[in-house]
């Protein structure tokens, strides 16, 4: 196979660097002006009939169509990665035929790294062998780590079952629901019945043993007996089948597993608890360490509140350490701002540790918990230009409102609302509600319409960052 890499002078270095040592394949690479994105199909058409190729592989920056050459020529154009220097990763699309004529080779990568993840993930959760199961879900043995979301304060949440869908939405395996001192025991009666119906894993959380009486016509968990509370709830607890997290309260972690099982429990999970950051999180870790006869559980929240730190992260460290400790499950909350989507970041990462077996690192696995820093760093040719001219501070002040109307700008369900005089548009991107304004003249001023779009932009990067919007405020 003799491929065709035509090129810009600026990314010639940078393509020649990516693809040298390349011998799955023959290849020319040819410099056809200053930037590579650039390449007409005139061009292209030229390059093309000067040679005997069997395949044309572009940039991936390239916006022109090049069906022409294609018919022209019977050669196929496919488009390679966006930046010269990850060219290299072409090569497995090159020598399988699956490059794209319209999709940069990189995000073609991400879609097949990702549909195989998802593939292996299903099969390895299919084929796992557990050391028990909660209604229908694998805990311990081969399978995966398990997400327990913890609704805290269930009885004064003000709509418990919007919470619990948007938990399982979020990737959660089982849902949590928290107790505090001042709940009763028909608060616990009432929170249980209101998704009595829902077909998937709960769990009350409380040592008070009356409470957990309450919630045992339906709980499919307990957080969390100890070695006093399991004589008082043992039988009633292997009535309904009901498993049980242990936790060492006046007694060691081993003493009270021992007590569990020599009170017929069989379904356990010991819990040497996780403490928060310098107040004994290295010291607790280690309590994980050892074997007690029972999966475990490392409980999360205290770490991923008790510290300002972006929680994905943390969700990854916690789960690597969850993943070394040979922990069945790990818990999480959502209780404050700084912690929302902390669910659906521990899926990720507990899925990232499935998909690491057999690799020394959790890294390119096919998914993971960048958001806001990139992987690979972009590389742009630089700039080309002969003067430059530093712009003067503008003016806080509009000499000119619009006489369209001005907006106010802000986010609904996921989705950018723009409102004028009255009348609203939404949509899920920046540039479709700008369109939706151009299309019924809503703007006629250009400073209005610079201004419009920075706000717009900045709404949707919330919404995919899943920060707050303040329109004229800071992103």
């Amino acid at each position: 196979m003799h491929v065709l890499f035509p090129t810009g002078r600026q990314s010639e270095a940078a393509l020649r660097s990516a693809l040298a040592g390349v011998d799955a394949f023959t290849f020319d690479i040819v410099p056809t002006g200053e930037i590579a994105s650039f390449l007409s199909p005139g061009t292209l058409t030229r390059l093309v009939d000067a040679g005997v190729y069997d395949c044309v592989v572009v940039s991936g920056m390239c916006t022109a169509s090049f069906d022409s050459v294609e018919q022209h020529s019977g050669v196929p154009v496919r488009k390679g990665t966006r930046h010269a220097a990850d060219m290299r990763l072409c090569i497995p699309l090159i020598l399988e035929g699956k490059l794209s004529k319209t999709i940069p080779a990189d995000d073609l990568l991400a879609d097949v790294r990702r549909k195989l993840a998802a593939s292996r993930l299903a099969a390895s959760e299919d084929t796992a062998t557990p050391e028990f199961t909660i209604r229908g879900v694998k805990f311990g043995g081969s399978s995966r780590i398990k997400v327990i979301h913890e609704i805290m304060d269930a009885h004064r949440h003000p709509s418990l079952r919007d919470a619990v869908f948007s938990a399982i939405s979020c990737g959660a395996d089982v849902v949590d629901l928290g107790f505090g001192f001042d709940a009763t025991f028909d608060d616990v009666v009432r929170c249980f019945s209101a998704v009595a119906d829902l077909d998937l894993p709960l769990s009350v959380d409380t040592i008070d043993p009356e409470l957990i009486r309450a919630a045992l016509f339906r709980c499919d968990l307990i957080f969390s007996l100890t070695k006093e509370t399991i004589p008082l709830l043992a039988d009633a607890v292997k009535e309904c089948g009901t498993a049980a997290v242990l936790i060492p309260r006046n007694a060691t972690l081993e003493e009270t597993v021992a007590a569990a099982k020599n009170a017929g429990l069989l379904k356990i999970l010991a819990d040497p608890l996780l403490q928060p950051p310098l107040s004994g999180l290295a010291s607790s870790l280690a309590g994980y360490l050892p074997e007690f006869g029972c999966p475990k559980v490392l409980g999360c929240v205290n770490v991923i509140e008790m510290v300002d730190a972006d929680s994905p992260g943390i969700c990854a460290l916690l789960a690597s350490a969850a993943a070394e400790c040979a922990a069945a499950a790990v818990l999480v909350s959502e209780h404050s701002d700084k912690t929302h989507g902390a669910t659906a970041e521990m899926r990720r990462a507990t899925e990232m540790m499935v998909l690491s077996e057999g690799r020394p690192y959790p890294k390119d696995v096919g998914v993971d918990l960048l958001i806001l820093k990139e992987k690979r760093c972009r590389r742009e040719p630089p700039l080309v230009y002969e003067k430059i001219s530093d712009v003067p501070a503008a003016s806080d002040d509009l000499s000119q409102y619009d006489p369209c109307g001005n907006f106010r700008i802000g986010i609904e369900d996921g989705m950018i609302v723009a409102v004028r005089n009255g009348r609203a548009v939404r949509g899920t991107n920046w540039y479709d509600v700008f369109s939706a304004i151009l299309a019924e003249e809503g703007v006629s001023l250009l400073d209005h319409a610079g201004y419009l779009g920075k706000e717009l932009y900045k709404a949707e990067l919330a919404i995919r960052f899943g920060r707050s919007f303040e329109q004229d405020g800071e992103f």
